[in-house]
């Protein structure tokens, strides 16, 4: 999780003559990729845009071999190492004291007659978990059932592996614990408590989220194993898990070998907001009084660093809570304290007030109505039918988190700063008729995967229900042609279908039942819209995106620049803004941090110790997974995946790409 390459041959002096080295198209299909490769011994492994595994050659991009698992839905869970995979050694000693056992990725071992295991690619997809040959591609026979085992929540994470125990987190919850050379399950973390266990009694009823979808790291010496997880779900409607809900928004440490919480720290309690913890936890050494103490170091949404002792989960600077006094939905009840950490210093801002808006008058016409109907400020309050301005939506830190340097207790984090705002109301859609009419086969077969079966929306996919109450036909259609922010245009789509697939989303296909006063309401909201200025820049003061190095010793900022950049805006004399981003960064021994994902279609160097602009390179689409950097034949390259999409929109590839000097 740490991202730090010891390599050294690429420096500040010479990054400016970094050149394209190879570029691999995978030719089968286009999507966005979340993955960061790993590469051993020249060999790269890393998905496609088609949903396969492939090995490349690392030195000239050349395709080795390729593995398509069987493809179960369209879920995002579903797409093969979705944000990670895995390569372990194996357990197989040296020498001739082997004989092979190939099929089965199995050897015995002639001394003792004991089985020894031969190394592997581990990825998950959807329900399962895959072993394959990392020479061959080919599913290992004796990791579960030929080659793969099941996990009951779904995985899309990377795990990590202790000896022989390979944790692995589901996407809709817990924690496992398998033994990576058999496939068979050890252990299970459950995240959401059941009754009768410690946490349980903080839920008024156990609902969604509460997952691990960010990643986790390992102390291999320690044997603990730290993940961080998401918040409580429905979002900011909070009255069906009243509670502070552990272990939602939490960092949580796990003996690796057993599943056993060794300590958790919450960071949000009852989080209405969406503000998870939403990337894999970072591990450091810093020193604190003059003494070297191993810690944690967890960014988040909201633009903290939670910097914790590695043994003890205690906070290495003080942790501030203080009393909030917002109100929530009618039911819901707000925790009466929540965060406000002065160190590590905050590197994003946390709360929308007027002093964050545009400066131009054109741009304050059009959001200042916004503004001052809505309510802002720390921890907002959530009310029917009157706005929630808020910043966090997509970070602060996103799920790509930081990188750090071991060296010197330094940690590099690319982040957000986009206004958005939130209105909840009352659902009072009607059921679907059953048998399904035709407008329902359409959404069955072409919006459920991003919206929900119910219409509810799934993770940033705001839901459809009520849809009826707040846009109109014609908005309507020209989205589903168009597209809009992250959806995207499906202009395939015919008139035979957009006509009953209209009547079925805005309730024109059956009866509208009244309305019944004893009734407990159904809340729904309409999902999450970007506060823009008249000329659609984000409404609030620049920067918008920002690249941040902070001094972990001291929990000050050392540096913090504008990542990205409108050309339109340079071209007219506009200071960097920087912009939304989505890809992460990492940091090498040369004293370069390595960063893209911008929307300006970019990566770049900077300097690690300045924050000073080295060199960057125009791509055909954002990058869209943290920078790796590895060594070939005394070469060293750094490689992306370029293919657009995701949170940022556009258009989606199929490629990676490698850098190196010439």
């Amino acid at each position: 999780s740490n991202r730090f390459s010891s390599l050294t041959q690429i420096t500040k002096q010479n990054v400016k003559d970094l050149k394209l080295a190879w570029e691999y198209h995978s030719k089968d299909g286009t999507a966005n990729i979340q993955c960061n490769p790993i590469i051993v011994d020249g060999v790269m492994f890393a998905p496609t845009a088609g949903w396969s595994i492939v090995a490349i050659d690392a030195s000239n991009g050349n395709e080795l071999w390729r593995f398509t698992p069987q493809h179960e839905g369209n879920r995002l869970e579903d797409q093969p190492a979705r944000r990670g995979l895995l390569y372990w050694n194996g357990d197989a000693s040296r020498g001739s004291a082997l004989q092979s056992r190939e099929s089965a990725g199995v050897q015995k071992d002639r001394s003792s007659g004991e089985p020894r295991h031969e190394a592997r690619v581990i990825f998950g997809a959807g329900n399962w978990l895959y072993a394959l040959d990392p020479k061959t591609g080919k599913t290992l026979a004796g990791f579960g059932e030929n080659g793969r085992t099941r996990i009951p929540m779904q995985t899309s994470t990377v795990g990590a592996v202790y000896r022989h125990v390979l944790i692995a987190a589901g996407y809709a919850g817990d924690v496992y614990g398998y033994d990576i050379r058999t496939g068979a399950m050890l252990w299970t973390f459950k995240t959401k408590p059941d009754a009768g266990e410690y946490g349980h009694e903080t839920w008024s009823n156990i609902e969604q989220g509460a997952n691990c979808w960010g990643g986790m790291a390992l102390d291999e010496s320690r044997g603990i194993a730290y993940m961080a997880t998401g918040s409580p779900k429905p979002n900011y409607i909070g009255m069906g898990h009243t509670g502070d809900n552990l272990f939602s928004n939490c960092v949580i440490a796990l003996d690796a070998l057993s599943g056993k919480r060794l300590w958790h720290f919450q960071e949000i309690r009852h989080d209405v907001w969406d503000w998870d913890i939403p990337a894999p936890p970072n591990l450091v050494t810093v020193e604190r009084d003059g003494v070297r103490v191993d810690a944690v170091a967890q960014v988040t949404k909201l633009g903290n660093t939670l910097l914790l002792d590695r043994v003890t989960g205690a906070p290495l600077f003080d942790f501030r809570l203080v009393k909030v006094n917002g109100r929530l939905l009618p039911g819901d009840v707000p925790a009466p304290m929540q965060p406000m950490p002065e160190l590590p210093q905050p590197f994003a801002r946390q709360a929308y007030t007027v002093a964050e808006m545009p400066a131009s008058p054109e741009a304050q016409a059009v959001v200042l109505p916004v503004v001052q109907r809505s309510n802002s400020g720390p921890y907002p309050s959530i009310e029917e039918a009157k706005p929630t301005l808020l910043f966090n939506i997509h970070g602060g830190a996103e799920w790509t988190g930081a990188s750090s340097d071991p060296r010197n207790g330094r940690l590099y984090v690319t982040s957000n700063e986009i206004p958005w705002f939130v209105t909840c109301f009352r659902d009072s859609d009607p059921e679907p008729l059953k048998p399904p009419t035709e407008g329902e086969k359409v959404y069955q077969t072409i919006c459920f995967a991003c919206h929900g079966a119910d219409r509810k929306g799934i993770a940033h996919v705001p839901p459809l229900r009520g849809l009826r109450l707040r846009m109109q036909e014609d908005a309507i259609r020209a989205q589903i042609k168009n597209g809009l922010n992250g959806m995207p245009p499906m202009p395939q789509i015919t008139e035979e279908q957009m006509k009953p697939l209209l009547e079925f989303i805005l309730c024109r296909d059956r009866p509208i039942p009244p309305v019944d006063p004893n009734a407990k309401p159904k809340w729904t909201f309409a999902g999450w819209n970007r506060l823009v200025d008249h000329e659609g820049y984000p409404g609030c003061r620049p920067p918008w995106g920002t690249l941040t190095c902070l001094d972990l010793n001291t929990g000050k900022i050392a540096w913090q620049v504008p990542f990205g950049e409108y050309p339109e805006l340079a071209a007219k004399g506009v200071p960097k803004t920087g912009q939304e981003n989505f890809a992460g960064c990492m940091v090498t021994a040369g004293g370069l941090v390595i960063a893209g994902g911008t929307r300006d279609k970019k990566i770049r160097a900077f300097d690690a110790d300045t924050g000073a602009e080295l060199w960057s390179h125009q791509l055909p689409l954002h990058t869209t997974a943290p920078p790796a950097s590895y060594e070939v034949n005394g070469r060293q390259f750094i490689v992306v995946p370029v293919t657009g999409g995701g949170k940022l929109g556009g258009p989606t590839g199929d490629s990676w790409v490698a850098f190196a000097l010439p």
